[in-house]
């Protein structure tokens, strides 16, 4: 279902929205049937609400209250002097999906790339996941990368 019309404005994660990021956290992690402890769900929220220089969270909030966020990764690469921001997190709940609050997040992450002096925003959803992809379309290029992973002990 597409959101009404509403006004969205996308900043910066800080420390004080804490609790309305978790909940929004835990349903990125239950999309993906994930798990993590409250010690690295509180380590994250650290670093992307001020912590760490490479690692920045944006919220969008609407009426008031988190509709959404997009964690960026911002990392240096062999194939340019500019850096990268790999878009790692982007969720949105499910009263705001597929309207302004999804665009905002976007078109925030890729300023806030600007900002930092990338050349590029990536990111990578799941095969399945047919209506992010339908999104993503929109306000990205498909590209013919195969991911590998290999866990370390």
């Amino acid at each position: 279902m597409a959101e009404t019309k509403t006004t969205v404005t996308v900043r910066a994660l800080e420390r004080g929205d804490f609790d309305q990021w978790l909940a929004l956290w835990d349903g990125y992690l239950a999309f993906y049937r994930e798990q993590l402890t409250t010690q690295m769900t509180r380590h994250s929220f650290e670093r992307l609400s001020g912590g760490e220089a490479q690692m920045h969270g944006l919220v969008a909030v609407v009426d008031g209250q988190l509709g959404g966020f997009a964690h960026l990764v911002v990392h240096p690469k062999t194939w340019s002097t500019a850096p990268d921001c790999y878009l790692e997190d982007l969720f949105v709940a499910g009263a705001h999906r597929g309207g302004v609050t999804s665009k905002a997040l976007i078109e925030a992450t890729y300023a806030k790339a600007r900002e930092q002096g990338c050349d590029r925003v990536y990111w990578r959803t799941q095969q399945f996941n047919g209506r992010a992809r339908s999104f993503y379309d929109q306000v990205g290029q498909l590209t013919s990368s195969v991911i590998y992973e290999h866990e370390l002990d």
